[in-house]
C-alpha cells in the first residue's frame, strides 16, 4: 500500500559505500513510502557522474558537510536525517586533520541546524562506528552498547566517531539514534591493499556487517511504523551469528574468494599486530534487528563467494578466479604482501626497523613481545571462545528505566571513580543533563543516557591527539585504567599498565 503521507529524507555520503546501498534501498521503496530524498554530495566528477541516473528522482544539494549553509539548505524541511557521511578509514589514517574538520565539523552543522529548525526538528540517525570501543581481545571479545568507550591510541578517526556522537546525542536534539557500524562486507573490499591489513590481531574478532543489510537498515529507519521507544538509544549494527568471525577466519574467507592461496602461504605471522585493533562480537545486535528486520541472513560462505563474482572486481581478480589461482604465484603474492608490511608510516615492519618505541608499545606492548611471536606453526589459529564475558555497567539494569533515581546515578559515577554532583532528579528523566565529577576534578553535564546508556564519561579526561588544537591531550588509558574501575575491568585485562606511561604519549605522527 502506498503511503499518503510524505517523508523527506536528507542523506549524507550518498556515493559512499554505506550511503549507496541506503540511496538505494530508498529509492526501490519510494513510492511505496512517499518518501522524498534529499541528498548531500561534494560537486566532484565522480559524485556528479554517480548521482546522474538518478538525478530525475532525488534532490541534489551540491555542498560539502564542513559548509553550514550546504547542511542547513539540505535539513530545512526535512522529517528525518541520516547522516552517514564522513571521512573513514584507512583513508582517514592519512589524513586526521582534514578526518578531524569533516567528522566533527558535520556533527556541528548538522545539530545547528537541526535546532533551528525549532519546533520542526527532524529526527536524526547517526552512523557511528565500532572503533569507538578500541581493543576487544579474548575473554572481553563479546562487547555492548553501554561499555566503556575506549579508542584504539593512533586512531584518530575513532576519536571523531566519538566527538560526533556526543555532539548529536547530547546536544538538545529531541529525537536521535546513534548506530554504530561495524565492518562492512563489499565487493571492493576483496581489491584493498593497505598496511592496515596488517593493524588486525589474528585472534581478534569481529561481527561484519554486509554493504546490503546496511542499505535496508537506513531504508527500514525511515518507514513510519518504527515504534516510539527506538529512539534516543545506541546500538550496534551486525548481520548476526553468521557474520560473528576472527579475523584468521576473515582473511581465510578473502583470499579464497579471489583464489589466493591461504593466509600461511603469503603472510608472515609477525607483520600481524597483537593488539590495539577495534573489533568485538555483539550480544546486543539482534536488538537492532528485531526492530527493524534488515538482514537477510545469507550463510557466511555463500556470501563471499557471492561478492568474488561482482563485476565491480579488477579483471586480474576475476580471471584468478576463472583459472582457480593459476596465474597467482604465492612468492609473488607474499612480495606484494611485503611491501605493505613495510610501507613508511602505517607499515608494522616498519616500525620495527625505525624501532618506534610508541608504536611498538601500542600494537604489541613491546619489542620484546613483538619477537617472541610464534611462527605459523605454533600460533593458536583455534575459534575464540563463544562463552559470553560480559562487563558491569554499575547499576541494576533489570531496574526499569522508569524507576531510575539520582541514587542509581551517583552509584554509576562512584564506579566511574567519580561523582554525580547533581543532587536530584525526575525519577526516570533520562534526558537532563546531570552535573558530574571525574576522579581527576573535571566537572561536566551530561545526560544520564549518555553515561549509562553511551559508554561516555569525562570530555576533560578523553584524549584529544590533535596536535594542531591548542587543547590537544595524548592518549593516557593506563592513567584513567588507575582511577576509574569501569574502565579498569576492560583495559587492565588486555593491556597491563606501564609506570612510564609511554603507551599514551602519543598525540600525532605529523602526516597529514
Amino acid at each position: 500500500m502506498t503511503s499518503t503521507t510524505s517523508t523527506t529524507i536528507f542523506l549524507t555520503g550518498a556515493t559512499g559505500t554505506m550511503g549507496t546501498a541506503g540511496l538505494h534501498e530508498l529509492l526501490a521503496h519510494q513510492e511505496e513510502y512517499n518518501y522524498k530524498i534529499r541528498v548531500l554530495a561534494r560537486p566532484s566528477h565522480k559524485n556528479r557522474r554517480q548521482l546522474k541516473p538518478v538525478a530525475d528522482k532525488i534532490d541534489i544539494v551540491w555542498g560539502d558537510l564542513r559548509c553550514y549553509d550546504d547542511v542547513l539548505r539540505g535539513v530545512t524541511g526535512a522529517d528525518i536525517v541520516l547522516h552517514v557521511g564522513g571521512e573513514v578509514s584507512p583513508r582517514a589514517d592519512y589524513h586526521p586533520r582534514r578526518t578531524f574538520d569533516t567528522n566533527i565539523g558535520a556533527a556541528r552543522n548538522i545539530r545547528k541546524a537541526v535546532l533551528a529548525q525549532g519546533d520542526r526538528q527532524p529526527a536524526v540517525v547517526y552512523i557511528g562506528s565500532i572503533a569507538q570501543m578500541g581493543d576487544r581481545r579474548e575473554p572481553l571479545h563479546w562487547g555492548r552498547t553501554g561499555d566503556p568507550i575506549c579508542v584504539s591510541p593512533y586512531d584518530h578517526y575513532g576519536i571523531t566517531k566519538v566527538l560526533a556522537e556526543r555532539i548529536l546525542t547530547d546536544g538538545g536534539i529531541r529525537r536521535w539514534v546513534s548506530l554504530r557500524q561495524s565492518g562492512i562486507l563489499y565487493p571492493a573490499i576483496l581489491k584493498n591493499y593497505d598496511p592496515i591489513m596488517f593493524h588486525v590481531p589474528i585472534r581478534g574478532v569481529l561481527e561484519w556487517a554486509t554493504v546490503e543489510d546496511s542499505g535496508r537498515l537506513l531504508e527500514r529507519v525511515c518507514r513510519p511504523d518504527v515504534p516510539a521507544d527506538f529512539w534516543n538509544r545506541y546500538y550496534n549494527i551486525g548481520s548476526g551469528p553468521e557474520y560473528r568471525i576472527s579475523n584468521y577466519e576473515f582473511e581465510v574467507l578473502l583470499l579464497d574468494a579471489i583464489s589466493c592461496p591461504r593466509p600461511e602461504k603469503i603472510f608472515n605471522a609477525r607483520w600481524f599486530t597483537t593488539r590495539n585493533f577495534h573489533g568485538m562480537w555483539y550480544t546486543d545486535s539482534d536488538l537492532l534487528e528485531d526492530y527493524l528486520h534488515f538482514r537477510a541472513n545469507i550463510p557466511v560462505r555463500d556470501y563471499f563467494r557471492q561478492m568474488s563474482h561482482s563485476p565491480q572486481l579488477p579483471f586480474a581478480i576475476r580471471l584468478a578466479r576463472i583459472t582457480k589461482g593459476a596465474l597467482l604465484v604465492p612468492h609473488l603474492v607474499k612480495a606484494a604482501m611485503w611491501v605493505m608490511a613495510n610501507y613508511p608510516v602505517h607499515g608494522t615492519q616498519a616500525w620495527i626497523r625505525r624501532r618506534n618505541a610508541l608504536r611498538l608499545n601500542a600494537y604489541y606492548g613491546s619489542l620484546e613481545a613483538y619477537r617472541a611471536i610464534p611462527d605459523w606453526e605454533h600460533t593458536d589459529l583455534s575459534r575464540p571462545s563463544s562463552e559470553i564475558v560480559r562487563l558491569d555497567h554499575g547499576y541494576d539494569e533489570q531496574k526499569a528505566m522508569s524507576a531510575f533515581t539520582i541514587e542509581d546515578m551517583q552509584r554509576a559515577a562512584a564506579f566511574r571513580g567519580g561523582r554525580c554532583l547533581s543532587e536530584r532528579m525526575t525519577t526516570g528523566d533520562w534526558d537532563t543533563p546531570l552535573r558530574w565529577q571525574c576522579a581527576q576534578g573535571h566537572t561536566f553535564d551530561a545526560a544520564p543516557r549518555l553515561v549509562l546508556l553511551g559508554g561516555h564519561w569525562c570530555p576533560d579526561c578523553f584524549p584529544y591527539p590533535f596536535a594542531w588544537e591548542p587543547d590537544a591531550r595524548p592518549w593516557q588509558w593506563d592513567a584513567e585504567a588507575r582511577r576509574n574501575p569501569f574502565f579498569a575491568q576492560l583495559w587492565n585485562p588486555l593491556h597491563a599498565p606501564t609506570e612510564d606511561n609511554t603507551y599514551d604519549a602519543h598525540v600525532f605522527d605529523g602526516w597529514e
